[in-house]
C-alpha cells in the first residue's frame, strides 16, 4: 500500500510543478476559425463552434500567428505567464476573392468518419501545397469543404485520429472531390 501512496504523491508533485511552468493562450477575433500557430507550430483553431479555444503552453515569450487561407496572416509577440491566460485579439485582413470556376474539396468517406472526427474534436491540420487550409473536422462533413480553382494539388493531413498522410488531388470545375480518410496505422 505504501508504494501506491508514493506514486500518488509523485503525481501530485509533478502536476504542481507542471502548473507552475504552464500558462494559456486564447485568441478571439475574425475569422474565428483561423488557425493558431505558436512559434511556427500549429496548435489548433482559434475557436470551434464560435467558442474560443484555450491552449496550455510553457511560460515565456512566444510568437503567435493566426492563419486562414482567405486572409493575410497576423503575427504578434505574447508573454505566457504561469497559471494565467494570455488573451490575443485579432482581425485578419481579407485577401482578394479569386474568380470562378471552382471545384469543392472535402474529406470524408462516410458518416462514421465524419461523426468520429467531430465527436473527438479532430483539429488535425490540413495543408494544400504546404499552406494551411483548415482542420479535419471542419472539412469532414457532407455540407462542408473548400472551394478551390481547378487543378492538381498536394494534400497533406496530420491527424491524431487518421494519421499523417499525403496524396495528390485533382479538382475539377463544378465538381466535388472527396478524399476518404484512411484508417490510422496502429503502432
Amino acid at each position: 500500500m505504501r508504494h501506491g501512496c508514493a506514486v500518488v504523491a509523485s503525481l501530485v508533485v509533478a502536476t504542481a510543478l507542471y502548473a507552475q511552468d504552464t500558462g494559456y493562450v486564447k485568441a478571439r477575433g475574425k475569422p474565428g476559425s483561423a488557425a493558431l500557430f505558436v512559434n511556427g507550430k500549429y496548435i489548433g483553431p482559434a475557436s470551434r463552434f464560435t467558442v474560443p479555444e484555450k491552449y496550455a503552453l510553457p511560460t515565456g515569450e512566444v510568437e503567435v500567428t493566426l492563419r486562414d487561407p482567405r486572409y493575410e496572416d497576423y503575427s504578434t509577440k505574447a508573454t505566457v505567464t504561469a497559471r494565467k491566460t494570455t488573451k490575443i485579439h485579432y482581425i485578419l485582413k481579407k485577401l482578394p476573392v479569386p474568380e470562378p470556376p471552382f471545384g469543392r474539396f472535402r474529406l470524408g468517406g462516410g458518416e462514421s468518419e465524419s461523426f468520429l472526427s467531430v465527436a473527438t474534436g479532430d483539429t488535425g491540420i490540413v495543408y494544400i501545397n504546404d499552406k494551411y487550409y483548415g482542420y479535419v473536422d471542419e472539412l469532414n462533413n457532407s455540407g462542408g469543404g473548400l472551394l478551390l480553382k481547378p487543378g492538381t494539388y498536394e494534400l497533406h493531413v496530420v491527424s491524431a485520429m487518421f494519421g499523417d498522410f499525403k496524396q495528390q488531388i485533382t479538382i475539377e470545375a463544378n465538381k466535388v472531390t472527396i478524399v476518404p480518410l484512411p484508417q490510422k496505422i496502429k503502432e
